[in-house]
């Protein structure tokens, strides 16, 4: 049976930290909540957008297991799993099929030399076989312009064509429209571009909607948007839009993670929210009131 997607936006969630820089699970779980009660229809822990290759194994499974015994429904997560190595992209993927999870986003990968087509499609079958569960569903997740590894347009249909039960979908945000366009002609293949800046053409295309860091601080906007073209209320979604599209450049034209830390910090007075983990450096105070400003202005 064809998965049924999550139509509307998710957002890959922003992962807070304490001055010691230990994740801070009350403010994590209070964002998530925040998130869906602001209008998105899934969260998407672990991605790019919360930092995820600055967070330990350890403190994934936790901080998961700790989100849903909050009460945030598994069934809105589509977490991410995908590490370098097998053994830890197994368990991690594991634990999205233990907890009931949607999904499971899954990177390639990544770091040294650039596998094949052939050698990627082996490391995905090779994780299917080891979770061993016909629950498992997989989002795959295309980011070559970070992960300096992509997915090809022939290996996702491939993997979907082979593996339909379990390669359910991809996240596509290469940026790349003709990329996104490609991929949503794949009969079945759920397809979520990675940015609300192609919503509307993706929905018109049979999308369900999209996974974008920016939902951190305009869900409620992107939302309604979704909702419109989903209703066919194509007119007053596109007005709409506007201002959409006018955050969304804003935004990033800084570090993504960064300022919308210190937008957060500064809406909700929590300055945990300015703490992030190195390389990540935060956004300074001159640069974040004057982006604040622009805002204000749109």
């Amino acid at each position: 049976m064809p998965v049924q997607p999550l139509k509307g936006v998710i957002a890959p969630i922003l992962t807070p930290f304490d001055k010691a820089l230990n994740i801070a699970e009350d403010l994590y779980v209070s964002h998530a909540k925040a998130m869906l009660e602001e209008g998105c229809v899934g969260l998407a822990p672990f991605g790019t957008t919360g930092e995820a290759l600055s967070v330990g194994l350890e403190e994934r499974v936790h901080t998961l297991a700790t989100l849903v015994d909050s009460g945030v429904d598994p069934s809105k997560l589509i977490p991410g799993t995908g590490l370098t190595n097998m053994p830890d992209t197994v368990r991690l993927t594991r634990q999205t099929v233990e907890l009931n999870c949607a999904g499971a986003l899954v990177l390639p990968p990544f770091f040294g030399n650039q596998p094949s087509e052939e050698g990627l499609y082996a490391y995905y079958a090779r994780l299917i076989e080891q979770v061993g569960s016909d629950a498992l569903r997989i989002y795959l997740y295309h980011i070559p312009q970070v992960a300096g590894v992509g997915i090809p347009v022939s290996l996702a249909a491939r993997l979907h064509r082979d593996f339909p039960g379990q390669i359910v979908g991809i996240k596509d945000s290469s940026g790349d429209w003709d990329n996104t366009k490609a991929l949503l002609e794949i009969e079945g293949l759920v397809v979520y571009p990675g940015s609300e800046l192609f919503l509307t053409d993706a929905i018109e295309l049979g999308g369900p909607g999209c996974i974008t860091g920016t939902a951190n601080l305009n869900a409620a906007a992107i939302a309604e948007v979704a909702s419109l073209l989903h209703s066919g209320e194509h007119e007053m979604a596109a007005q709409k839009m506007k201002s959409v599209h006018t955050f969304r450049s804003t935004m990033q034209q800084h570090n993504l993670i960064a300022a919308q830390k210190w937008l957060l910090a500064d809406r909700s007075g929590d300055q945990r929210w300015l703490e992030v983990r190195p390389p990540l450096g935060r956004l300074s105070d001159a640069a974040g009131l004057a982006l604040k400003d622009e805002l204000a202005s749109i």
